[in-house]
């Protein structure tokens, strides 16, 4: 059972769409529909630990040592989102240069997990395919707060690998890879909307 009309509706025309032969990568909605009633509903807490994780290691925290052109781009893209949090959500994350673990404040993490708490199992699934897909749970919960839309989300999530591909071109695997990957996070995107009706 979906718990909205406007959910139930797309997951239909998802399935309207489908031609003689069913196509699940054409399918996203339905496939995270299913994803919440079978494997997140029961399992709500064991979600919310698992996207609190994320958000101990958050990809926002880990900067850039150089080049410049790099630690700023991940300045404009990622510094916005740790003031929202900040203000917000009243939840603070330190930063680290590197990749060396640098330890999150145990009260901003509380504060992130009671952001997820009562959560119903579809918008936790979106938001548990989002954090894993991004590295960052708070980008995640930024799209779900409105405060960014899903493509300022996945820019800032691809800060990086956009930087490399200026320095040395594009990987069309790698391309296809992100292009199926921007496909889940989009979809769950609209789940979020959907189940708000």
């Amino acid at each position: 059972m979906l718990p909205t009309r406007v959910l139930a509706e797309a997951v239909a025309d998802e399935w309207r769409a489908q031609k003689e032969r069913i196509d699940p990568a054409t399918m996203p909605l339905t496939k995270l529909a299913n994803s919440a009633i079978d494997g997140v509903r029961g399992r709500e807490q064991a979600v919310i630990d698992d996207i609190v994780k994320y958000a101990g290691s958050d990809l926002l925290c880990y900067r850039a040592e150089g080049p410049k052109g790099l630690v700023a781009s991940q300045g404009k893209h990622w510094d916005p989102v740790l003031a929202w949090a900040k203000a917000t959500l009243a939840a603070p994350l330190r930063l680290a240069e590197g990749v060396v673990h640098v330890a999150q404040p145990k009260a901003s993490l509380r504060r992130i997990r009671r952001e997820l708490e009562g959560l119903d199992p579809f918008s936790l699934a979106a938001l548990h395919v989002m954090t894993s897909l991004t590295g960052s749970a708070l980008l995640a919960l930024a799209v779900a707060r409105g405060k960014l839309t899903p493509q300022h989300a996945w820019a800032a999530a691809h800060v990086d690998e956009d930087f490399q591909i200026s320095q040395w071109g594009e990987d069309a695997e790698a391309a296809a890879r992100r292009k199926h990957r921007w496909r889940d996070f989009a979809a769950s995107a609209r789940l979020l909307e959907a189940v708000r009706g």
